[in-house]
């Protein structure tokens, strides 16, 4: 999410003062190290659920993974507190996708570099949203924020939960054996969601994909259909009454007839656009958190639920 540059300076002071004070409390697990408290052999912080999902997955027993995101917030609006930047300064290692959260940004750009692993070059981050909310290549538009969300495509988070195993088991190599075990069962999971996404959208009427904010491109991307995000990437960001007027005109030439709303962000657009063309709203969800909200307990639970409100909204056969 855009923000002023005097929020960004703001939000790099509070994190700098947060390590500087961490650094004067540290214990010989924030000196070098992995830490060795209780039966978890690494301290893992994570920025958002995507990523603390992974690294719960690979890591299993033998690491302790806290979320910079806590539940229920939008993470793209995520900002850090003191308290937030010290617990940094502590962990043995912070796995972050760079460019998403300005925030995790800056605190990442303060810690040591071999304590943090941004795994946003194997996500592949490829697309970049245009003017209309569509995605582009981002080499055809270089200087527009690329799209974060890879974890919507299966394929792309393999690559990123590979990574995560490969630097887990670098960090702590007693424990090579369990994660690169965990690392192949998870990958193997994701291999048969995406064959799932394949074989169930593999016939849709409906190829337009009109969403609450422009989260789904890789998805889009991989199965064929062509997201408009009526937000753009930022979810926060209010769309002009020209760009809702075109994608209302969208909607109904193209005979779209659902507009997916989320979980995170409020409805009022996706609503909008709706009533204006007699389509319907339904949820997709783009996963980048968990709450009681949400069509499933966890990422596969919810993927499954994306794809049902998919089929039915894109007429799939």
């Amino acid at each position: 999410m855009s923000r002023s540059r005097t929020a960004l300076q703001a939000a790099a002071a509070s994190v700098a003062v947060g390590l500087a004070l961490a650094s004067c409390a540290a214990g010989p697990a924030a000196q070098g190290g992995p830490s060795t408290g209780g039966d978890a052999a690494l301290r893992i912080a994570t920025s958002f659920y995507p990523i603390e999902y992974a690294a719960q997955q690979i890591g299993g027993t033998r690491v302790s993974v806290s979320v910079l995101t806590k539940p229920g917030t939008e993470p793209h609006d995520l900002e850090l507190s003191a308290k937030d930047a010290a617990d940094l300064r502590t962990d043995d290692l912070l796995l972050y996708a760079k460019g998403f959260q300005p925030a995790v940004d800056s605190a990442a750009g303060l810690l040591e570099p071999g304590k943090v692993l941004d795994v946003s070059a194997a996500a592949r981050l490829t697309l970049a949203a245009g003017p209309d909310g569509t995605e582009q290549p981002a080499t055809a538009q270089p200087t527009a924020a690329r799209d974060p969300h890879f974890w919507l495509d299966p394929e792309r988070y393999a690559a990123v939960a590979r990574l995560v195993g490969e630097r887990l088991a670098k960090a702590d190599p007693a424990g090579a054996q369990a994660y690169q075990r965990a690392t192949t069962a998870f990958v193997a999971k994701l291999d048969a969601l995406d064959a799932e996404l394949t074989r169930g959208l593999a016939r849709c009427a409906v190829r337009d994909l009109v969403t609450s904010h422009a989260a789904f491109g890789y998805l889009a991307q991989r199965h064929g259909f062509t997201q408009h995000g009526i937000a753009g990437l930022s979810p926060g960001a209010e769309p002009s009454a020209g760009a809702l007027a075109r994608l209302t005109d969208l909607v109904r030439s193209r005979h779209v007839t659902t507009i997916y709303q989320e979980t995170l962000v409020q409805p009022q657009f996706a609503q909008t656009v709706a009533a204006s063309t007699g389509a319907k709203v339904a949820t997709l969800d783009p996963l980048e958190g968990i709450t009681t909200a949400s069509a499933g307990s966890d990422y596969f639970e919810v993927m499954r639920a994306n794809l049902a409100a998919l089929r039915a909204g894109q007429q799939c056969r």
